[in-house]
């Protein structure tokens, strides 16, 4: 599978560059996505984020090296992104359980974090739910604009929810939510930037909903395009990790360039949060 190819020389780019400087979007475009879907496809399929993993992978080899170099310790943390030698040791400490000084004095256990590679094993045996909407129309809503920087996307969009929950906010879009139904996006939504690709290195969320009224004074309007989605229900993070192993390769589709949307559903409904990801038969 192509795209998993591209993944893997990706993580070949990361490895080589452990001891410098990691351009994390040259990363990105080797696996022909963006650096806001690699970094989630990376979480997705290693249940471990991309920026944790680099940091064991860093303390391991850091860890190789003193115990069969003579190098000073303080060359070793600054080879590997650490501006200070109590920085490193907090590091070191907190994955190895021992200061970096004690490698050379004693007989310690350490622990290596080995260089990731994916495959993939489809079986079959797990069905997997999900449903095909075709938007054929404009859609128009209101929403808030936040900006996010994309390397922090997983950090900061949860955050900005509860951000609206406690400032009223998010009462403010249940009150003009759910209302003279038209399609399926009728829940609270989260639209991420303006397509499936976001290449930069900050992007806009849109918190909103669809709405026919007047658009509040601190809300904006926004207009969907029409587009094809799959849709997957209720496990977004689930979701997101088979729709990368399991359904676009086997599929006959490819990513969009409309946004993907987090759609929170009605109190009481039977499905609480679908993940909606634009598509295009290839």
């Amino acid at each position: 599978m192509d795209w998993l190819n591209r993944f893997n020389l990706a993580i070949d780019y990361l490895e080589n560059n452990l001891d410098s400087e990691i351009d994390y979007s040259y990363a990105a475009k080797i696996a022909c996505c963006s650096e806001f879907h690699f970094s989630r496809m990376f979480s997705s399929l290693a249940n471990i984020s991309l920026s944790e993993y680099i940091r064991r992978r860093r303390l391991t080899k850091a860890a190789f090296e003193i115990q069969k170099d003579n190098v000073k310790i303080i060359d070793i943390a600054m080879k590997y992104g650490y501006s200070s030698p109590d920085a490193f040791t907090r590091a070191f400490r907190q994955l190895h359980g021992v200061t970096p000084v004690s490698v050379r004095e004693n007989s310690v256990q350490l622990k290596a974090y080995p260089r990731m590679s994916f495959k993939i094993t489809i079986k079959g045996v797990s069905e997997m739910n999900y449903r095909i909407e075709n938007i054929d129309c404009k859609l128009r809503f209101a929403v808030k604009r936040e900006t996010v920087k994309t390397i922090d996307a997983f950090k900061i969009v949860p955050k900005l929810w509860e951000n609206a929950r406690l400032n009223g906010f998010l009462q403010k879009l249940i009150d003009m939510s759910w209302e003279n139904p038209r399609c399926q996006l009728e829940g609270l939504l989260g639209i991420f930037g303006k397509e499936a690709s976001i290449k930069d290195e900050t992007f806009d969320l849109l918190m909103g909903c669809r709405y026919d009224g007047d658009i509040p004074d601190d809300m904006e309007e926004l207009i969907l395009q029409p587009c094809l989605y799959v849709v997957f229900s209720n496990d977004n993070v689930n979701a997101w990790k088979r729709l990368y192993t399991e359904w676009l390769p086997t599929s006959g589709y490819e990513l969009a360039n409309n946004p993907c949307i987090e759609n929170y559903l009605a109190p009481g409904a039977e499905i609480e949060q679908e993940l909606w990801v634009p598509i295009i038969a290839k």
